[in-house]
C-alpha cells in the first residue's frame, strides 16, 4: 500500500534537504576494486544518483590539484635521481639524545645524526617532509574517479584527466617514477637511509588505478590511446618484475599481516592490467592459501590486526584488502568469497566481528564500505547489514561513492516493486546506460533486500528530488 500524502510530503522535502546538504567530503578508501564489466552493461540505478554526483565532485576537486610526478620533491632519494620514489618510516621517531649536540639541529641533521625509534601507529608528521605517499595517494584518487565521472557525465574532460596523471606519473620522460621501490619508507639515522619491505604498502592504491584504467580501456575512451596504453603496461611489466624479484618486496610478500594482503593486492591487479588473468588467479589462490589462513580467528577477530594499537582501523584496513583480492580473484574467473581459513573463518566472519567492535579513537567509517560489500556478496536476510548502515549513517549513505559500486548488480533499490529501465545521460564511449527492462537478470544473491523494500519510498522520493538538482 502506498503511503500516506503527508509521508511522502515529509519524504520528499528530506530528500531536496539532502540533496542541498553540503557534498561529502573527499574519502580515501583504503582500496577500491569493482568488476568495471558492470559499467560496460550500463547499470546506474537511480538510487545511486547522489552517489554519482558525489563522485564527479570528487573528480573535479582532485583535478584542481593535478597532475602529480614524483620529480618535484624537494630532497632526493639517496640514489640522487629524483624519479626514484621515495618516503619515511611513518612510524619512526627520532632520539636525538645520543647525538652530542649543542646547539638545534637542522632537519636534515636529525634525519642523519639521530637514532629513530618505532612507535607503532603514532604517526610522524615530518614523515611528509616528502610526500610522493600523498601525492600518489591523490592521483591514484584522481584516476579511478575521474574515469568513473566519465561514464556518468559523458564529458571527455574526464577521461582525459585520467590519462594526463597516468601520462606524467608512470610515462613522460622528465617525470615518470622509475618502477621500483627502493627507497619507500626509509626509516632515518646514522647507519644510513634505506627503503624497508613495508614501504611496498605505499602503492596499496595502484589496484584504483588499474579499475580506472580498464573502464577506460573496455570502453574505448579515444583519450586512452595505444601509445599510452603500451607505455604503460611496458611500466607495470616491469615493476611487477621488481616486486616479484627484490628482495624488500619478496620480503614483504610473507609479511603475515595487512602488509601481505596489500602486497598481493597489487600484484594481482597489475597482472589484470597487463592482460594475465591467470597470473592474476594464481596470485590471489596462493594468498588465500597460505596467509590468508591464519588471518581471521573462528570468531572473526583478526589477530594479527587486533593486537596493535588501533585495532579498529587495522581490521578495517585488512578487511579492505581481502575484498579488493577476492573481486580481483572474481573477475578474473576465481571465486575465493567463501575460501575458509583454517580456524573456519571467511571474509564475512571477519566483517561480522568487527561491526560489533567499537572504534574507539579511530573513525567508524572506516567499515562502512566494507560493510555495504559484505551485504552485496553474502545478502543479508536478516537484515544486519543494512540494520548497521542505516543507524551510522541513514539516508547519508545515499551519497557515498561506495554505494554506487556496491548498489549496481542489487534490484529494488529504485523502485519496491518493478526494475523498470532508465536511461541515463552519460555515455562514456558505450552508448546510453540502461538499468533492469528487457533482458535484465538480478543477481543469485540479491543482498539489502529488507533494506531496498522498507526504504524503498524514501529512497524513490531522495532520487526525484536529487534529479532536480543534477539533471
Amino acid at each position: 500500500m502506498a503511503p500516506p500524502q503527508s509521508f511522502k510530503t515529509t519524504l520528499f522535502l528530506v530528500g531536496t534537504a539532502l540533496c542541498l546538504s553540503p557534498a561529502q567530503a573527499l574519502t580515501n578508501y583504503a582500496n577500491i576494486f569493482f568488476n568495471p564489466d558492470v559499467l560496460a552493461a550500463g547499470s546506474f540505478d537511480q538510487a545511486t544518483l547522489r552517489a554519482q554526483k558525489t563522485v564527479i565532485s570528487w573528480a573535479q576537486e582532485l583535478a584542481g590539484q593535478g597532475p602529480w610526478n614524483v620529480t618535484s620533491k624537494g630532497i632526493p632519494p639517496p640514489s640522487g635521481n629524483k624519479h626514484d620514489y621515495m618516503s619515511f618510516s611513518p612510524y619512526s621517531w627520532p632520539d636525538c639524545s645520543n647525538a652530542g649536540n649543542t646547539t638545534e639541529l637542522t632537519p636534515e641533521q636529525i634525519w642523519t645524526t639521530c637514532e629513530y625509534v618505532t612507535r607503532d601507529g603514532q604517526f610522524n608528521p615530518d614523515a611528509r617532509a616528502v610526500n610522493d605517499i600523498g601525492n600518489f595517494d591523490d592521483m591514484a584518487n584522481a584516476v579511478f574517479y575521474n574515469a568513473l565521472a566519465w561514464v556518468i557525465d559523458g564529458s571527455s574532460t574526464y577521461s582525459a584527466n585520467t590519462a594526463k596523471y597516468i601520462q606524467a606519473w608512470f610515462v613522460d620522460a622528465d617525470t615518470a617514477m622509475n618502477p621500483n621501490l627502493n627507497f619507500a619508507q626509509m626509516k632515518r639515522g646514522p647507519d644510513g637511509q634505506e627503503g624497508s619491505h613495508s614501504g611496498v604498502l605505499d602503492l596499496k592504491c595502484l589496484s584504483k588505478i588499474v579499475n580506472g584504467i580498464l573502464i577506460l580501456r573496455d570502453r574505448k575512451a579515444p583519450e586512452w590511446t595505444s601509445d599510452l596504453d603500451n607505455t604503460f603496461t611496458a611500466w607495470a611489466k616491469t615493476y611487477t618484475q621488481w616486486l616479484q624479484t627484490a628482495p624488500t618486496a619478496v620480503e614483504e610478500s610473507q609479511s603475515t599481516n595487512n602488509h601481505g594482503t596489500f602486497y598481493y593486492n597489487q600484484l594481482a591487479a597489475l597482472q589484470l592490467l597487463v592482460g594475465d588473468k591467470d597470473s592474476a588467479v594464481k596470485t590471489v589462490q596462493t594468498y588465500f592459501s597460505s596467509l590468508y589462513l591464519n588471518q581471521i580467528n573462528a570468531n572473526g577477530d583478526q589477530p594479527l590486526e587486533s593486537n596493535r594499537t588501533r585495532p579498529y582501523h587495522y581490521r578495517a584496513y585488512n578487511i579492505a584488502a581481502m575484498i579488493t583480492l577476492a573481486r580481483i580473484g572474481e573477475y578474473a574467473g576465481y571465486k575465493a568469497w567463501d575460501t575458509k581459513t583454517s580456524a573456519g573463518a571467511t571474509i564475512q566472519t571477519a566483517v561480522d566481528f568487527a561491526m560489533l567492535q567499537q572504534p574507539g579513537d579511530d573513525t567508524a567509517d572506516e567499515l562502512y564500505p566494507y560493510v555495504a560489500a559484505a551485504g552485496v556478496q553474502y545478502g543479508d536476510p536478516d537484515g544486519k547489514y543494512a540494520k548497521f548502515l542505516s543507524s551510522s549513517l541513514g539516508n547519508e549513505i545515499l551519497k557515498d561513492p561506495f554505494y554506487m559500486w556496491d548498489t549496481l548488480a542489487i534490484p529494488g533499490l529504485a523502485t519496491p516493486t518493478s526494475h523498470a529501465s532508465t536511461t541515463h545521460k552519460g555515455t562514456g564511449a558505450g552508448g546510453a546506460h540502461q538499468t533492469g527492462g528487457a533482458g535484465y537478470k538480478p543477481p543469485a544473491n540479491a543482498a539489502f533486500s529488507e533494506f531496498a523494500f522498507s526504504n524503498a519510498w524514501s529512497v524513490v522520493i531522495a532520487a526525484v528530488a536529487c534529479a532536480l538538482y543534477v539533471v
